[in-house]
């Protein structure tokens, strides 16, 4: 075995940046969580009125488990918040909640980059799932064609992170206007939100990098063989 040249090429740098992405993130949620909000409205009484507004009225808003586990599932038309952010009057669980609102504008809207994303999916969950295995089998055994299917099952994994950066920063953009619209945020307020949600956007940022890495890392191993 040799030396692997690309992990410290394209793998290690990505590696820093998800980390910095992470700490950042953690850091304005923090700090913007200790900050009410004008409106004193909870996260999930606006995240309710807000669907509501939007003529999404079928939408639930439950309460999940975990710290920032906020997600909308179009499926079945269920948003989950965290804690902090279901009870929470913050600018920051403002933000999240108004966030996880544009997924579900986007999601009745048709916005083809969520379809598309929620079509790839499975693709990327087989693809995330035997890549590395066919690609080791093949690197091992010097058969070369495991480790272009490898190489195509990743490729899946990496397009859906890709695909992913439009729908998180389009639903962000969502967000900001919606609380500017409805009054839930004022003045200054409106740069705190925003600061939450793009420091939310840079792990989305991070994961497209650290995926894109890992793909060139594998590649430069399949030509060195």
């Amino acid at each position: 075995m040799y030396f692997d040249t690309g992990y410290i090429i394209f793998v290690l740098p990505a590696m820093i940046f998800a980390f910095y992405a992470q700490s950042k993130v953690r850091k304005a949620f923090d700090t913007y969580s200790r900050r009410a909000s004008s409106s004193g409205k909870l996260g999930s009484q606006v995240a309710r009125e807000l669907l509501d507004a939007s003529g999404l009225g079928d939408v639930r808003v439950e309460m999940t488990q975990g710290t920032l586990g906020d997600h909308y599932d179009p499926r079945t038309k269920v948003m989950r918040l965290s804690r902090e952010v279901y009870s929470s009057n913050s600018l920051a669980a403002l933000g999240v909640a108004a966030h996880e609102v544009g997924h579900a504008v986007q999601d009745v809207t048709a916005y083809a980059p969520l379809h598309l994303r929620n079509g790839l999916v499975p693709v990327a969950q087989f693809g995330s799932t035997l890549a590395f295995p066919l690609f080791l089998i093949g690197l091992v055994f010097r058969q070369g064609f495991l480790m272009d299917m490898g190489l195509l099952f990743f490729a899946g994994a990496v397009a859906f992170t890709i695909i992913t950066l439009p729908v998180e920063y389009n639903a962000s953009g969502r967000a900001i206007g919606l609380l500017e619209a409805g009054g839930y945020v004022r003045g200054g307020e409106i740069q705190s939100v925003r600061a939450v949600l793009d420091a939310a956007a840079l792990t989305y940022l991070a994961a497209t990098a650290m995926a894109i890495a890992q793909f060139l890392r594998l590649l430069s191993l399949r030509n060195r063989r």
